[in-house]
């Protein structure tokens, strides 16, 4: 086994497979931060260098740093060197109107500082309300602190074409994308996928197991509503509403089940696999906490999904077709369902509470 990797630019490669950050945010449940730290060394041995976080994500960015500052110190710049981190720039909702260029480049000093890194590989932009302020104040900040040497590369996350395109025609250059992509979710083959090939960008695919929700835990379970302990698992519920009915849900668990008994891999890493195997897709980000998770996360590099494999699972979506419309759409309505249980200010309000939670 080998992990897989892709060049996202001549000279920039990346793993395939990304180890997310946000399952070690607030809201998503106990973390051991010692243990998260200290278990990312096994992620990079064996060979899953590239790491996802954001300015939002509470205490992540600082986590990662000190797992940089302490490889850098005990094996050397050299193998500190390796890692590469994907963070993100999401100014609060409540600043979007009067944001400037000096504040964008604050944060990205921030996170400089917090990741312990003299450049940040790559910085992906997003603005919560295209309609309040202007975005591109944003993306023109960017783009001279990486004239400053400050980032080396440009995406944005949680954008549609539509979002996309005029940033493009304003000559910034974007390497990738970074959006919501799974069995469950397959709003990128809308339109997207087909715009990204054409514009040179990498899908980079977040919410592949839907927060745990495609893996052996929920095979065979009843509907467990709502009632979670996490936001994470709010959302990719509330996603499994707009795929189907849960006994469809559970139809394609079985599928996934049956595939990888025949592969000798878990479900999940069927799951993960049919993402990657997706036109333009770069790489998947897996919420792997800790070391325990790398084994079956690396299972994913071991199987070749074939022509029946491929039409067992065509069969369950084409009866389940998923979340419709662009991107994010339904999440970007701040009153829809999806919506409220974002938290849109957590830079300046680190205890910012979900729409509609008091």
């Amino acid at each position: 086994m080998s992990v897989e990797t892709t060049d996202l630019r001549p000279g920039y490669e990346i793993s395939r497979v990304i180890k997310g950050g946000w399952q070690l945010a607030g809201d998503h449940g106990p973390v051991d931060r010692t243990e998260a730290v200290r278990d990312m060394e096994a992620f990079l041995d064996a060979g899953i260098t590239t790491f996802d976080c954001a300015d939002i994500y509470i205490g992540v960015e600082e986590m990662i740093g000190d797992f940089i500052g302490d490889i850098r110190q005990r094996r050397g710049a050299s193998t500190a060197d390796k890692v590469r981190v994907h963070t993100k720039l999401v100014p609060d909702l409540g600043l979007l109107d009067n944001i400037k260029a000096s504040d964008v480049e604050a944060i990205v000093d921030r996170s400089l500082k917090r990741l312990q890194l003299d450049q940040l590989h790559l910085v992906q932009f997003f603005w919560w309300d295209l309609s309040l302020g202007d975005p591109q104040v944003g993306l023109e900040a960017l783009k001279d602190c990486q004239a400053k040497g400050k980032i080396a590369h440009l995406g944005v996350t949680n954008w549609d074409v539509a979002e996309t395109q005029p940033f493009l025609d304003a000559g910034y250059e974007l390497v990738s994308t970074q959006v919501q992509y799974s069995l469950l979710d397959r709003r990128p083959q809308n339109g997207l996928t087909d715009w990204a090939k054409a514009n040179d960008l990498k899908l980079l695919c977040y919410g592949t197991l839907a927060g745990g929700f495609l893996t052996e835990r929920w095979l065979g379970e009843p509907d467990p509503g709502f009632a979670f302990e996490n936001r994470s698992l709010v959302k990719y519920r509330l996603i499994i509403d707009e795929f189907g009915p849960w006994e469809r849900f559970q139809e394609l668990l079985r599928t996934l089940k049956a595939i990888g008994d025949k592969h000798g891999v878990s479900l999940s890493s069927v799951a993960s696999r049919w993402v990657l195997d997706q036109p333009q897709v770069g790489a998947a980000i897996v919420g792997a906490r800790y070391a325990h998770h790398l084994p079956k996360t690396l299972e994913v590099f071991d199987v070749a999904l074939d022509a029946e494999d491929t039409a067992a699972i065509q069969a369950i979506l084409d009866m389940a077709p998923g979340p419709q419309g662009s991107i994010f759409a339904l999440e970007r309505d701040r009153n829809g369902r999806h919506g409220r249980i974002m938290k849109y200010n957590l830079n300046t309000r680190p205890d910012d509470k979900v729409l509609g939670g008091g």
